[in-house]
């Protein structure tokens, strides 16, 4: 797949993802995915794990709220459980 196609692509799903946590769609490089009220939120849509380097990125970043379409590994989820950030794949929260 061309990257441009790759990149509508995932913008697609950061979009879907916001409407579905009822936040407003920012996205961009270096800036959070969503925003609801003071909530920011962050969209992954990889088809591997999101892993801890990105959970530590979001706490500096001050998100709450990671959405991962394959995931988070072991570290990342306990990091993330430290820092009160809550994951969600598919929609549902985990853990």
């Amino acid at each position: 797949m061309a990257k441009g196609k790759r990149m509508k692509k995932a913008k697609r799903f950061e979009k879907a993802k916001a409407k579905a946590h009822r936040g407003k769609h920012l996205g961009g490089p270096g800036q959070v995915d969503y925003e609801r009220g003071r909530i920011k939120g962050e969209v992954k849509n990889w088809s591997e794990p999101v892993h801890s380097g990105i959970i530590k990125k979001a706490i500096g970043d001050g998100v709450k709220e990671i959405e991962g379409k394959s995931g988070f590994t072991g570290p990342a989820i306990e990091l993330a459980q430290k820092h009160g950030i809550k994951l969600f794949k598919g929609g549902k929260k985990i853990k």
